[in-house]
């Protein structure tokens, strides 16, 4: 199997250093750095910081001044492992916090359990995702920050060629800008123009990677991100706004509608709406997935009678961990997740997780792939889940303190699994476009899943001493979220007519025959960052209609959303280091910060010009 038409940088026939010690153990390091970091900034503000780049970047440093030169699949592996960690961070954060507010304060030991298990199971399940998001949507599926991180490392590669200077210029307007945003804050970073009212706003995000996902991701997905965020943010919200009453307090907001705003109607309704598409979305992905995953499922069962070998013709860059691996996996981890009594999961929460577990991971593996990992609605799609379970739950009387815990529990193994199979789809972009073996990076990132696992409880249980979540100093709003819908729905409170709402509109959707998930996608989130990227997606378009080719503007691009991961890290440490005061204002307003966000798009379509021209 495999994509004959596309040639990787490095083709099968290539035996390159890859699997070595040194890339494991500095795989390792970032990766706990990155987990610990962003553990801490996500429960700060809601929001992590991207390490496939950063840790190619550091990668390509270190080695150099360690070993004088690694090779470039050595660099690979290594921002492989480091991305672990930042995807285990993102999980955890949006899950585990709920059971201490919920007053069901996990064990360090539950908590590693659930991380390594549902860190395993995410990046099996993502063995015959990859056949047909990675292999066969070739050319589809631009996977954005995958595509930009293997640009990255060919840059470094090729110092001499002008698409590596071009990809340098692009990591250094994007730190530069980065750094005038969010460390010194010279612009604004986020942009509202009232158009009308009642709470009608066009809003921009002053982040240099959207528009750099905008121009890898092209006009077309863009455009339906963008028109399902205006569907949300100027029909939705406006109606809402005008027919809620002023003084009216409407389930699931717990306050007037009147004091509410516009993000606040987005944060209590929209985002309900939101969910339901995306699953709709998402089932509809999956059945277009379900030929190639039963077939890969049926090899599965012939290799478990072969000895869990590869075929001897299997080509290097279309070796995968065996596919009967996962089938022994998924029936180890449904034995271990119902039989260790820490996990205090009945028969049927533990089919629910698997279930659900598969599903999603293979939602996120088309959504990274359309817009990326940061623009991902991974919070929709545990939403979802908490809604599923909670509803059946409800339905069966189970409605005590226990199942509430098994609900969030089975919310918290969904969310590792999609996190690592998000991170995992990404890496195994950048290694299809590399010509890196498969298994060697999913082998690497199993590995580099047990040291963050193992020192997570503790880190989480010491913030929760020191500060306490859920307090102004660590407020976890991801979290809180899950705990204010897992309670609400066992209370009897379900919002399920947000929820359908988006599911008819998702029906709707698929009757017109347009895209689902990507409008979705931009339905469920701010609409700041759908118009920043459609500002990418319109310089790709020009740079089309002017018959250039858009290589070099993706080389242009990447560089954007290097250097703004790069600087964000940075800023990151700054941040907790006690450098950067918390909400300092701006020096200059939101029109000039507003002309400076579109100086910064026509600098990449300037850049992007460099291209051929094409017939």
């Amino acid at each position: 199997m495999g994509n004959k038409e596309f040639t990787p940088y490095l083709g099968a026939d290539k035996n390159v250093n890859e699997f070595t010690l040194r890339a494991v153990i500095l795989g390792i390091i970032l990766g706990f750095i990155f987990a610990i970091g962003n553990a801490y900034l996500g429960l700060k503000i809601g929001m992590t910081i991207s390490a496939s780049i950063p840790a190619a970047v550091f990668s390509m440093t270190i080695m150099k001044l360690l070993f004088g030169r690694a090779s470039i699949l050595e660099h690979n592996l290594v921002q492989t492992m480091a991305s672990v960690g930042e995807a285990i961070a993102a999980s955890t954060i949006f899950v585990i916090p709920a059971f201490f507010f919920l007053g069901i304060s996990p064990s360090t030991l539950e908590i590693t359990g659930i991380i390594l298990i549902g860190g395993v199971t995410g990046i099996l399940f993502m063995i015959p995702m990859r056949r047909y998001v990675i292999v066969k949507e070739h050319g589809v599926l631009s996977f954005p920050e995958g595509t930009a991180c293997a640009e990255i490392l060919k840059a470094g590669e090729e110092k001499e060629n002008y698409g590596g200077l071009l990809a340098s210029a692009g990591i250094a307007i994007g730190a530069i800008y980065k750094f005038f945003v969010s460390g010194v804050r010279v612009f604004q970073e986020n942009i509202n123009f009232e158009v009308f009212k009642p709470n009608v706003y066009l809003s921009f995000e002053s982040t240099p990677s959207l528009i750099g996902v905008g121009f890898i991701i092209g006009p077309r997905i863009s455009s339906m991100m963008f028109a399902g965020g205006l569907i949300g943010w100027w029909i939705l919200i406006p109606l809402i706004s005008m027919f809620g009453g002023s003084s009216d307090t409407i389930y699931p907001a717990t306050e007037p509608l009147s004091s509410l705003g516009a993000s606040g109607i987005w944060s209590n309704y929209i985002r309900y709406i939101g969910a339901g598409t995306v699953a709709v979305g998402g089932l509809f992905s999956l059945v277009k997935i379900a030929p190639i995953a039963i077939t890969t499922f049926l090899e599965g069962f012939k290799d478990l009678f072969k000895g869990l070998k590869h075929h001897p013709d299997t080509l290097r860059t279309d070796r995968d961990i065996p596919i009967g691996f996962l089938l022994i996996g998924c029936l180890t981890s449904i034995a271990l997740i119902w039989a260790i009594p820490l996990f205090q999961m009945n028969l049927l929460a533990t089919i629910l997780t698997v279930i659900l577990g598969f599903f999603f991971v293979g939602v996120v593996s088309i959504t990274v792939g359309l817009v990326g990992s940061s623009t991902s609605p991974t919070s929709g799609m545990l939403i979802t889940t908490l809604l599923i379970c909670s509803t059946l739950f409800f339905t069966l009387g189970w409605t005590s303190k226990i199942y509430l815990g098994m609900v969030l529990t089975i919310a918290a193994f969904v969310s590792v699994a999609i996190c690592l199979a998000a991170a995992t789809s990404q890496d195994l972009k950048t290694g299809f476009l590399l010509g890196a073996t498969p298994s060697k990076l999913q082998i690497a990132e199993m590995i580099a899943l047990i040291l963050p696992a193992i020192v997570m409880g503790s880190v989480l249980q010491l913030l929760n001493t020191a500060y306490g979540l859920g307090t102004t100093e660590l407020p976890a709003p991801q979290a809180t979220l899950m705990s204010f819908i897992a309670e609400g729905i066992l209370s009897g409170k379900l919002p399920i007519t947000l929820v359908m709402i988006g599911v008819f509109l998702g029906l709707v959707l698929a009757l017109l025959q347009l895209p689902i998930l990507p409008f979705a996608i931009g339905l469920y989130l701010p609409l700041d960052l759908s118009s920043t990227i459609m500002l990418g997606g319109l310089v790709h378009f020009f740079i089309k209609s002017m018959k250039r080719s858009p290589d070099k503007g993706v080389l242009a691009a990447s560089g954007l959303v290097a250097g703004d991961a790069c600087m964000g890290v940075f800023i990151a440490l700054l941040s907790i280091m006690g450098f950067i005061p918390e909400n300092p204002l701006s020096i200059f307003d939101q029109n000039t910060s507003m002309l400076a966000l579109l100086s910064l798009t026509l600098l990449v379509g300037m850049m992007a010009m460099k291209g051929e021209k094409t017939s």
